[in-house]
């Protein structure tokens, strides 16, 4: 799907290299424009609100660039959330940022969480939208509960000086060396973990 077959565009508002190798492997064809859209989360949004909410403000920061264009903007976000209270974890500052998220995760269950939103920039008008119109900006997560095996403070400190933690949510790269720390995977799938969980997305893009 894609431009080439007289489709809309399809523009990636991210500059994350995994969500556009996910992508491409899905046989997507696609531009990038990265939002730099606020991460400001509401303090009563549940980490499902909050993964859906900077989705759908990513996607729609870049289809404001559209307006009117036959051009779907797809947009997404992932957070790690701890514990029953849901504490979010982020992308760590530094290594004593990654050090401390990677010892909170470990031996825990905690949740992936990654907001998908696809805003149709043709619908996107100076005219005010009617009521009952479709909503321009459609959205959706997807939750994969996570497992990790208790980890040594050497193991640790090993992974933390790989530097795979950079632009990590929750400080860990399931697709690289800290797939050995994962005992479990449930509900969502390997590729939200990662942080575009393609079937959702190309739901979403109306692909079949």
């Amino acid at each position: 799907m894609g431009a080439s077959d007289g489709s809309p565009r399809i523009i990636l508002a991210s500059a994350s290299p995994r969500r556009r190798d996910l992508l491409r492997a899905a046989g997507i064809e696609f531009e990038v424009e990265v939002s730099n859209a606020g991460e400001e989360l509401e303090p009563d949004w549940s980490p499902e609100q909050a993964a859906e909410a900077l989705a759908r403000r990513k996607a729609l920061a870049v289809a404001e660039r559209h307006r009117g264009e036959a051009v779907l903007v797809l947009g997404a976000d992932t957070l790690v959330a701890l514990g029953e209270a849901g504490e979010l974890l982020g992308k760590p500052a530094d290594e004593a940022q990654a050090r401390r998220m990677l010892s909170a995760l470990a031996g825990s269950r905690h949740r992936v969480l990654t907001g998908v939103a696809v805003v149709n920039c043709a619908r996107l008008t100076d005219q005010e939208t009617p009521p009952g119109a479709p909503d321009p900006c459609r959205s959706a997560f997807e939750r994969t509960w996570v497992t990790m095996r208790v980890l040594s403070t050497e193991e640790i400190e090993a992974y933390v000086a790989t530097l795979e933690w950079r632009d990590k949510a929750g400080g860990y790269a399931i697709q690289e060396s800290a797939d050995a720390f994962v005992t479990a995977l449930e509900e969502g799938g390997f590729d939200n973990v990662v942080g575009l969980p393609v079937a959702l997305s190309l739901d979403l893009l109306g692909c079949p």
